[in-house]
């Protein structure tokens, strides 16, 4: 009886046993769920993190970049600045080398004293010992000009026959010229300026080099209209001279190092006839007279010269020979070479060669270099110096480089627009720039090796007025590596042409009304400038 339930019990344990197994899976299948959910969200959290990292590293390296960029290019500026300053001085140190000079007989003497004292007492012997060697310092030409320290030394005369001789009574009287100024020789003799490789720097910064103009004094330029030319005298560092639309030429004296200016003299300049103003004024290379062209038309006399001579400054004459035959002449530069010469330019369409035939009746004798290569009027001229070759622009857009010796055209190219004046590179003899109508374009550089290929270009945006003036002209610096220019706007403009930028490197407002030219000092750190203002402004370079 007892039996049957006790059989029945373990019956009922065993389905319990078989049960409990599936909820223990069904608990450990839900655990192991949420443990795998917890793993996606803390992988998650470690990629998100670990991507905010490298956002922060790279963001990190960019700034770095950054920043070496712009030491990179800090360095790259002081390098520039420290490589100008150093052909500066090295040019400066080549300027004043001294030469030690022993005179043959004046040391026969000293030997010969020597051996006598020798003999003598000892002080004697200390007294020759102490004594200073004579040391004659002589300079050595950065330019095509010598400097000579000796400045008793006369200038040399400027032999000028068949001419018209008038003394204008308006003339000031003579002023006597203070030698206090460096004397530069010009001659036969002189020794050629170096050529310096220039062109493989064009356009080789990305930065362009400054220089610290300070705002000098604006001098009167006692004209009575606009102002036309500014020349510095070749042989002495002291005098420059301005012309302007009244006819009438100032002779300027620099006191100090440029910190002022005196006038000197005043000439009434105008043509017999026609009463015509100077056109353009070219120095003559030994410093002696000035020589100015006017215009062909009405049979009027073409060029004038000016003597600066002491015992008859003031002096104009006019050349008898008129080779243009028409229009205003637009330019007179003088050449280069050994032998002194200039050439014109006109409206004509023609380039005359100008040279000095010497004898008992020596005078200025015009050839013809070309009359129909330019199918306008000739703009600018001037001479390139490792040879005889006469580079001329005009309004038909021609650049032509015309072979004195020759005969012959040896470069030519044409651009887009009408060009206005040509000027060679002071340091590379195979550099020069031309003046082109074009805004933000007016300034482009050319090799005269490498025909029809443009090496850069600069410009500006001028306020004012969008045409470009043939008036408002530009200047190298005696280094090569800047070009100032004049503009419409009362702005300095000036470039680095080892800038790859077209824009100025600096622009100065020099004036209150439009600049036409800004011309660099050969031995100072000075800007001369002219303006429509009616004043002359001296700028320092520091």
């Amino acid at each position: 009886m007892n039996m049957g339930p006790i059989m029945k019990k373990p019956k009922k344990v065993k389905q319990e046993n078989e049960e409990m197994p599936l909820a223990t899976l069904e608990n450990s299948t839900s655990v192991n769920n949420s443990l795998s959910e917890e793993e996606e969200d803390d992988e998650e959290a470690i990629l998100v993190a670990l991507f905010k990292h490298r956002e922060h590293e790279v963001e990190h390296n960019r700034t770095r970049v950054k920043y070496y960029q712009d030491q990179l290019a800090k360095s790259e500026k002081n390098l520039e600045d420290v490589k100008a300053k150093l052909v500066r001085i090295r040019r400066k140190n080549n300027t004043t080398e001294k030469l030690k000079i022993c005179d043959v007989k004046s040391s026969t003497e000293k030997t010969s004293l020597t051996s006598g004292i020798r003999e003598s007492s000892p002080e004697n012997q200390l007294q020759l010992q102490v004594k200073p060697r004579l040391v004659i310092p002589a300079t050595k030409a950065k330019t095509s000009q010598i400097v000579k320290n000796d400045d008793s030394t006369p200038v040399s005369k400027v032999k000028i026959s068949k001419a018209v001789k008038i003394e204008d009574s308006t003339t000031t009287p003579p002023v006597t010229i203070q030698d206090s100024g460096r004397k530069r020789k010009h001659g036969k003799s002189q020794e050629h300026k170096e050529h310096t490789e220039l062109i493989s720097m064009v356009r080789s910064s990305s930065l362009a080099s400054t220089i610290h103009c300070q705002m000098g004094c604006l001098i009167p330029s006692q004209h009575k209209r606009k102002l036309r030319s500014l020349v510095l005298c070749p042989t002495n560092d002291q005098l420059f001279m301005t012309s302007s639309l009244d006819g009438v030429i100032n002779l300027w004296q620099l006191q100090g190092r440029g910190t002022n200016a005196s006038l000197l003299s005043s000439t009434d300049s105008v043509s017999p006839k026609q009463r015509r103003w100077p056109e353009d004024t070219a120095w003559h290379p030994d410093g002696g007279s000035l020589f100015s062209v006017y215009s062909a038309d009405g049979d009027d006399s073409q060029i004038s010269v000016l003597n600066l001579k002491k015992k008859k400054l003031g002096q104009i004459c006019f050349l008898e020979e008129k080779p243009h035959s028409k229009g205003i002449i637009n330019n007179i530069v003088f050449m280069p070479w050994e032998n002194v010469s200039f050439v014109t330019g006109g409206n004509d369409h023609a380039v005359m060669l100008w040279t000095e035939k010497e004898g008992e009746n020596s005078c200025w004798k015009p050839k013809a270099l070309h009359r129909k290569l330019h199918s306008s009027a000739v703009m600018g001229v001037t001479g390139m110096q490792q040879k005889q070759t006469v580079l001329s622009v005009g309004s038909d857009k021609r650049i032509i480089g015309f072979d004195a010796v020759a005969e012959r055209v040896d470069y030519e190219h044409r651009i887009e627009s009408k060009c206005m004046s040509v000027l060679p590179n002071p340091c590379d003899f195979n550099l020069f720039m031309v003046q082109t109508g074009t805004p933000e374009r007016q300034l482009r550089l050319f090799d005269i090796r490498v025909k029809k290929t443009e090496i850069h270009d600069f410009g500006w945006k001028q306020e004012s007025s969008e045409s470009q003036s043939a008036l408002i002209s530009q200047t190298w610096s005696p280094d090569g590596l800047y070009i100032t220019s004049g503009s419409a706007d009362p702005m300095i403009h000036i470039f680095d042409i080892r800038y790859h930028g077209n824009n100025p490197s600096q622009s100065v407002r020099a004036h209150t009304k439009r600049v036409f030219k800004a011309v660099w000092h050969q031995n100072y750190p000075l800007l001369i400038s002219i303006s429509s203002d009616l004043n002359v402004g001296l700028h320092h370079i520091t």
